[in-house]
Formats: C-alpha cells, sequence, structure tokens
C-alpha cells in the first residue's frame, strides 16, 4: 500500500503544474490543486485508492487574506490505507465553475448541491444541480459573508420534493 508521500509524489508527477501547494493542518494532509486540473486530480487520487469522498466544503475568504475569495475542499478517506485527505481548490468570484466529481464518487451530489446553494458554486455536468437546504425561492447564497445575518426568506408556494427523491 502507498504512504502519502507517495501518493503526492504521483499527483506531481501525474499532473505537472496541478500541485500549488501541500500542507499539514490539524493532522491531515492538504493538497491545494489548480482549478483547471481538479477533476484530473481528483480521478487520480480516486485511482491511488482514495474510494471514499466524506464531504464537500465551501469556503468564504471574504474577510480573511487569501488567493481568491472562495474555496470549495474535498475530504477524501482511503479506507484500505487508512489515509485521509484534504484537496482545496481556490474559486474565483467571477469564474465560480469547477466540474463535478459525481462521475468519480455518487457521495458528492448532495455535497456538491449543499455548496451551490450556500455559496453560489456552478458544478457543470452535475445531474441535479438544484437547491438542496434553502427553499426553491430563495435569492442568494446564505453561507456567503456578506448576505445580511437577519434577512429572512419566506417561500410564497411549496414544491415538490418527490422527484429529487426518485433520481436517487
Amino acid at each position: 500500500m502507498a504512504n502519502l508521500d507517495n501518493i503526492m509524489s504521483a499527483l506531481k508527477d501525474g499532473l505537472a503544474g496541478a500541485v500549488e501547494a501541500v500542507d499539514d493542518s490539524f493532522g491531515d494532509t492538504v493538497v491545494t490543486i489548480a482549478k483547471g486540473h481538479l477533476l484530473d486530480a481528483l480521478t487520480l487520487l480516486k485511482k491511488q485508492g482514495f474510494d471514499l469522498l466524506l464531504d464537500i466544503a465551501g469556503v468564504d475568504n471574504l474577510k480573511r487574506e487569501s488567493k481568491e475569495r472562495f474555496e470549495v475542499v474535498y475530504m477524501l478517506y482511503s479506507m484500505t490505507q487508512d489515509l485521509r485527505l484534504r484537496v482545496k481548490v481556490h474559486v474565483p468570484e467571477n469564474d465560480m465553475n469547477l466540474p463535478t466529481a459525481t462521475g468519480l464518487w455518487r457521495s458528492a451530489n448532495w455535497g456538491e448541491r449543499e455548496a451551490y446553494d450556500m455559496f453560489g458554486f456552478n458544478f457543470e455536468g452535475h445531474p441535479n444541480l438544484t437547491r438542496i437546504l434553502c427553499h426553491h425561492e430563495f435569492v442568494g447564497h446564505a453561507l456567503r459573508k456578506d448576505y445580511p445575518t437577519l434577512k429572512g426568506q419566506w417561500a410564497t408556494g411549496t414544491s415538490d420534493l418527490r422527484p429529487d427523491l426518485d433520481k436517487e
């Protein structure tokens, strides 16, 4: 079984220019991938044994110094190797498009929908990129740092969630 150093070497060698940084954070290795190489990097990591996508998280760096305002973080786990890895990609505010990871891990479906709903990331190729937490008439993205904390929005009508469940 490969260790994390070998996997990082395979990533750097296999995808020239894809790896922007490798850091340790709270006991996990965090690899920052160039946006244009994201799907290739995730595909390579899945082939290297990261068979479980634990979660996808959006980050708004509005009040922090960062390369870009937004980030998407993929939390990966290899069950056979007992390895955790966080994959981070910087996303500029004027280009929120990213490729979907649903073709690699079915669990990406819900995480990408949440990141879309809460932050406005557009996962190109996603089979059902619709709101999942906010109601269907909601305007904006509630977890962006510039969204007003007390701005309430009421839905004026109901929506049927059964089609979402039928697609599973």
